[in-house]
């Protein structure tokens, strides 16, 4: 798999080294603390200093990624004892239904392979009027060429500004925003209390 191959030399080479980029996306984060909070595709860990911070000492976090070697650097960083780390694919995640406040997805939704079952169960695995954000450091754009320049990665791209509306729709989401921007793009969505 890509990513375990990638995940010795991932902080060095792929991940976003600005602190500052990290935290302006962080701050736009609807997570209040004592949350119980999903990161989905957690790689490294790179962001997940920032959700800690959010969710605080009472809150919970689950670290989800499919790749194995990604969360065992992960893991190796030493984070605080409220984080739980899942090996899975967020199409098939082993997870009880609306259980989290919220949902990260932090340079991440590309790459799901299913998008649609991935959004499916994203749905059923938050509360009613949970969030879900879909974030990246860099526009649509910027990671799309990126992707297109990596062999086993052609296919991994966002969707345009419609169809990542649409799809969000048609997994159950209600009050999607979409930003694109340059050096950014944040897409938040929320479970409906009702339905």
């Amino acid at each position: 798999m890509f990513f375990n191959q990638k995940a010795a030399t991932w902080d060095e080479t792929v991940a976003e080294k600005d602190a500052a980029k990290l935290q302006r996306i962080s701050q736009r984060l609807e997570i209040q603390p004592g949350s119980t909070v999903l990161d989905v595709g957690t790689g490294t860990g790179v962001f997940l200093p920032f959700i800690l911070k959010k969710v605080g000492n009472r809150g919970r976090l689950v670290a989800l990624d499919i790749a194995e070697e990604m969360l065992k650097r992960a893991r190796a960083k030493g984070f605080r004892e409220n984080i739980a780390y899942l090996q899975a694919d967020i199409a098939t995640p082993p997870l009880y239904d609306e259980v989290f406040d919220a949902v990260v997805c932090y340079s991440s939704f590309p790459h799901f392979q299913n998008k649609a079952a991935a959004l499916k169960e994203t749905h059923r695995v938050l509360k009613k009027g949970g969030r879900l954000f879909i974030c990246h450091t860099s526009s649509r754009k910027e990671i799309n060429d990126i992707h297109r320049q990596i062999p086993l990665l052609t296919n991994d791209l966002l969707p345009g500004e419609g169809e990542m509306a649409e799809m969000l729709s048609a997994a159950g989401f209600a009050g999607v925003e979409v930003y694109d921007g340059d050096g950014s793009y944040f897409a938040s969505a929320r479970k409906p209390e009702v339905g």
